[in-house]
């Protein structure tokens, strides 16, 4: 019954008459050209033709022709290598047309048109190199693409008995990654969460910043305790990075009902939000950024604070905090997200994401990462239960 519904929502508007009418000749005529004006580069041949119409009625001979390559020089940055030849084509018809029709020596119109010619073949040669590196660009997304969701997997809605919202933005578009780092699982232990940057920035950073989160899901699931989970990083930091790279993060946990554990190793401090309030969570002992503990012999401290329903906390990269407007002035995040506060995570950050843009120009110049924790108060949490799904 369903496949019934949905052919009468397709074809519901069409009288059955003209469905008979409709032969299959005639739907492939219209797909044919349809398919031919997607693909006709309508501004080039505007141009051919608005100079013939000129030169055409005044008789100026060669004045006017070698303007006519400028069609085939603009199809070459829109159109295919077939697009080019069929305005080149349509460029020297109508040049031989206008060089006839002003009385133009033929010797000199053949020079004119044979440099049409040339520039066509060159602009055909340009757009088919074009549509090779646009290919090469497109499997680049999609690998790049694959990468992200693999290294940033997508954050459901809600995990255990938070509401969770992420953005990410990369500094280096194309890429869709960088050095900025987030996971969030649920584990025997509570839920579990990281949020951290690397040092540098393209391929290197990204491949660090692989290394944590992997090494953050397995600990995550077997170390009972989360300095235990921040030891299995550093270990696998040491082993593995350069003297002089280093990753900063937060590493949060959720042991029990009311009761949030966090560890800062050289983070910005996470954002508490309680009621209306916005407070910064400055760490009770500072600690070094993971991978530079062998050069301090500092530990990081377990910092324990209440959370309780309503309450949200924010967690960043210096992507945020650090972006600057065209006067120099950083992004005002903690002031910015109690403007900004719902009770809806994702709505929360959208704002603060969009807001940020804003406030660049348009174009980050870092890396940035928003991850947003909230616990619903109880009602909010049966309804929940009840009839909302998670979305991604």
């Amino acid at each position: 019954m369903s496949h019934t519904r949905e052919r009468g929502i397709d074809h519901g508007s069409v009288p059955p008459s003209r469905k008979r009418a409709a032969a299959p000749g005639t739907v492939a005529r219209h797909r044919v050209a349809a398919q031919l004006a997607s693909r006709t580069p309508v501004l080039p041949v505007l141009i051919v033709s608005v100079i013939v119409a000129v030169g055409l009625p005044g008789g100026a001979g060669l004045t006017w022709l070698p303007l006519l390559a400028a069609g085939p020089a603009l199809a070459a940055t829109t159109s295919g290598p077939h697009g080019v030849l069929c305005v080149g084509l349509l460029a020297g018809g109508l040049g031989t047309l206008l060089g006839v029709h002003g009385g133009a020596p033929g010797r000199e119109l053949a020079a004119v048109l044979s440099a049409l010619l040339a520039v066509t073949l060159a602009s055909g040669l340009a757009s088919a190199l074009r549509g090779r590196r646009e290919r090469v660009l497109a499997a680049v997304r999609s690998v790049a693409e694959a990468a992200q969701h693999a290294l940033l997997q997508p954050v459901p809605a809600t995990v255990g008995p938070f509401q969770v919202a992420v953005r990410y933005s990369a500094a280096a578009a194309e890429a869709r990654i960088g050095g900025d780092l987030y996971a969030l699982v649920p584990t025997p232990y509570g839920v579990r969460l990281i949020v951290g940057d690397v040092r540098g920035k393209g391929l290197p950073a990204v491949g660090v910043a692989a290394l944590v989160v992997g090494v953050f899901r397995e600990a995550a699931y077997e170390e009972p305790d989360l300095l235990a989970v921040v030891d299995r990083i550093e270990r696998s930091l040491a082993r593995n990075l350069r003297c002089d790279d280093f990753v900063t993060a937060v590493i949060a946990g959720h042991p029990r009902p009311g009761r949030l554990e966090l560890v800062n190793c050289g983070h910005a401090p996470p954002l508490l939000v309680r009621g209306s309030g916005v407070v910064p969570v400055e760490p009770a002992r500072p600690a070094p950024p993971l991978g530079l503990r062998a050069l301090t012999g500092e530990t990081p401290g377990l910092q324990t604070l209440p959370f309780g329903d309503g309450d949200q906390l924010l967690l960043y990269t210096d992507g945020v905090t650090e972006a600057r407007d065209r006067d120099r002035a950083f992004y005002p995040l903690t002031e910015r997200l109690a403007r900004h506060l719902s009770d809806e995570p994702a709505h929360t950050l959208t704002a603060l994401h969009d807001e940020l843009l804003e406030h660049v120009g348009g174009r980050l110049h870092d890396d940035a990462a928003l991850l947003m924790l909230r616990k619903p108060t109880t009602p909010e949490a049966a309804l929940a239960g009840c009839g909302a799904q998670p979305q991604p």
